[in-house]
């Protein structure tokens, strides 16, 4: 199996000193640089091309007992080394080698702790570790930056620390934001000379980080309590808490260990925030020693198009028959799994028995001899109650991985959880999709069985809002798909524009046209890739199906050839030998020229799926043809308003 490093080249000096209390690190490209001062406190800046981009953070840790972090701290020593590795992805978001370099500042405090901060040509990051051995409780941490005056965001704002993390990015003043509003994370902000992109990595044992606003230019770190209990709310007892007992701490810890990362990707240009690997690139390494079994796909998901399939001489619904059908539709377009979502249990907790209209040993039986791998839905709270033989009894039917839905919550315990599932299920081979969950913070490499997150305001809210519009969903790729793999569900085939949208449960529709849902599958990362739309409908459309099911999930290479937050995307995307793009625009008609010279030298055949000419009035109308390219051929992707285009580039 791949795995690590193929090299390091790099330099390290260590220096003993009482004195000198500032230190200065920059990018391996120069571009980035940061400077880190400690007298009462521990306090940082960073700055991009000599502009000063982040004022002022601050950075630190109060305990229940012994040492807290930066506060009127000693430094022992500090060491600064350059380090250049190749790490090699066992899943593969966006490339499956990633180039690590960076000049890491290591400082060495008394009181037994350390504080890494690491400059990376596409931004900074910094980690506390605990070298002492003394068990005791984190009562909070000091995470504070300060921006420039006239700095905006895009707020993903939360109203509750119990939430799904699915949220609308609000175009906020930073001196807007008051002490009252809070958001999760990944977040955005912009000032006049570039963006930063926060978010954390490393997640483990520790709460979820909140950031919440001062009504200036300063924000900090907020954090869910250690909860002491939670008990069952009302009539979705089966998925809904109310937390009734919280501490007056955040963690508890037995010391000796490392912090999560706080993960500032920085930049000028908007396309960075799609192409970089830093929240990867700083999660920990694999631990499983066989991942031969891992296999992502594609996925055909009842729960959107609620079994609404038709043309057949059963009636549709939560039925065995149905499911074959999915099966069929599955093997017929070599799609590798079929999801039984919700009502294929028994009751939504008794999950160790199947609907009596489901024969779900069946479904995989059957599933099994065309080829079709099955993944089943679960409520974490039941699960959580019961988890080694429920997941044993899952194996054991032969299902090849889980959907766990309704965390909500971001506490100790909750993380804890995550990483408790997902080394449980890779003992016993099982994929893992986290639905209704906080957002990527590193899970994902540690155990790349972890497939997706959702922790995404998605294509399933087009059954009961009308919030996906394709502003939202040019937006998410620079935010939410910088954590980390991003379960949006894609691949509606009812298409309408903003005027002749309206909401249907069961018989939704997304905004935007039929290319610009097509284009998601080469944008979006996600190794478990759904097709949410409904086989009947699927099949009425084969040529879009047959296109669609031609995109990997998982990549060599990624290139982002035009990108503006918002507003527009154009993705090139590398597996194997060939070459797929995908772009997408907002409420505007574009014009957007395409770059080819990624492509080697000879002819190339380029099969397109675009715009129809009549898209402004029938959403669903496109275009299809094959060019003959190559890498120097003048190619513009002409989008219409909410619309997309998408290539598949082959040589001859």
């Amino acid at each position: 199996m791949k795995n690590l490093i193929l090299t390091i080249c790099y330099f390290t000096f260590s220096l003993y000193q009482m004195a000198a209390q500032n230190f200065e690190v920059k990018s391996p490209d120069g571009g980035i640089e940061i400077k880190v001062t400690n007298s009462k406190e521990i306090s940082w800046s960073a700055s991009l091309n000599g502009n000063l981009i982040i004022e002022k953070a601050q950075a630190g840790m109060d305990f229940s007992s012994n040492t807290d972090f930066g506060a009127n701290q000693k430094v022992k020593k500090h060491t600064i080394r350059s380090v250049s590795q190749t790490i090699y992805a066992v899943v593969s978001h966006k490339d499956s080698d990633i180039k690590d370099e960076y000049t890491e500042l290591s400082i060495t405090y008394q009181g037994n702790y350390k504080l890494n901060f690491r400059a990376y040509n596409d931004g900074v990051a910094y980690q506390f570790i605990d070298e002492a051995k003394a068990a005791r409780n984190v009562v909070s941490e000091h995470v504070s930056f300060t921006f420039p005056k006239g700095s905006r965001s895009l707020f993903p704002q939360e109203e509750s620390m119990y939430s799904h993390n699915e949220r609308l990015y609000l175009d906020k003043s930073l001196s807007d934001i008051t002490s009252k509003d809070f958001c999760s994370l990944p977040v955005l902000f912009t000032t006049d000379k570039a963006k930063v992109l926060f978010t954390e990595t490393a997640l483990h044992d520790y709460p979820g980080l909140f950031l919440k606003g001062n009504g200036n230019t300063t924000l900090d770190a907020m954090f869910p309590k250690y909860v002491l209990e939670a008990v069952d709310k009302g009539g979705r007892s089966d998925r809904v808490q109310t937390i009734t007992k919280e501490a007056d701490y955040i963690a508890k810890t037995s010391g000796n260990r490392a912090y999560p990362w706080r993960v500032f990707i920085i930049s000028d240009d908007d396309r960075t925030f799609v192409e970089s690997n830093l929240t990867y690139q700083l999660a920990k390494s694999n631990v499983l020693k066989n991942t031969d079994w891992i296999k992502p796909g594609k996925v055909a998901w009842d729960w959107y198009n609620d079994n609404n399939i038709f043309g057949v001489d059963f009636k549709a619904g939560l039925n065995t028959a149905t499911y074959k059908y999915f099966i069929d539709f599955a093997a017929k377009n070599k799609i590798e799994y079929v999801i039984l979502d919700e009502g294929w249990t028994k009751s939504t907790t008794q999950i160790l028995d199947f609907n009596p209209d489901m024969d779900v040993k069946e479904l995989i039986r059957y599933g099994k001899e065309k080829g079709v791998g099955i993944i089943l839905w679960v409520l974490w709270k039941p699960l959580d109650a019961n988890l080694l033989p429920i997941l044993q009894t899952y194996k054991n039917w032969g299902a090849k991985g889980i959907k766990i839905d309704y965390m909500q919550r971001n506490d100790q315990y909750m993380v804890n959880s995550y990483e408790q599932i997902a080394r449980e299920c890779a003992k016993l081979e099982l994929l893992v999709d986290f639905h209704g969950a906080f957002k990527p913070s590193g899970l994902e490499r540690m155990y790349p069985n972890v497939m997706n997150y959702e922790g995404v305001l998605g294509n399933e809210n087009n059954k009961w809002s009308e919030d996906i519009t394709p502003e939202h969903t040019v937006t998410i790729p620079f935010i939410r798909m910088a954590a980390g793999p991003m379960d949006f569900t894609p691949g509606a085939m009812i298409n309408k524009q903003h005027k002749n949208f309206s909401i249907s449960h069961s018989r939704p529709m997304s905004m935007g046209t039929r290319a610009h849902q097509v284009a998601m599958y080469v944008v979006y990362e996600a190794p478990l890739q759904m097709m949410c739309e409904s086989p009947s409908i699927y099949y009425k459309e084969q040529e879009t199906v047959d296109f669609i099911t031609q995109i990997p999930t998982v990549w060599d290479e990624t290139k982002v050839l035009q990108g503006s937050v918002g507003n527009y995307i154009v993705v090139a995307r590398k597996k194997v030998d060939k070459w797929y793009v995908g772009g997408m625009t907002d409420a505007d008609a574009r014009e957007l020229p395409v770059d080819l010279s990624f492509l080697g030298d000879g002819n190339f055949s380029m099969e397109v799926f675009a715009d129809g000419i009549n898209v402004d009035k029938y959403a669903e109308d496109y275009k299809k043809e094959v060019i003959e390219v190559t890498k120097s051929s003048k190619i513009t992707a002409r989008m219409a308003s909410g619309g997309g285009w998408s290539a598949i580039i082959t040589k001859k």
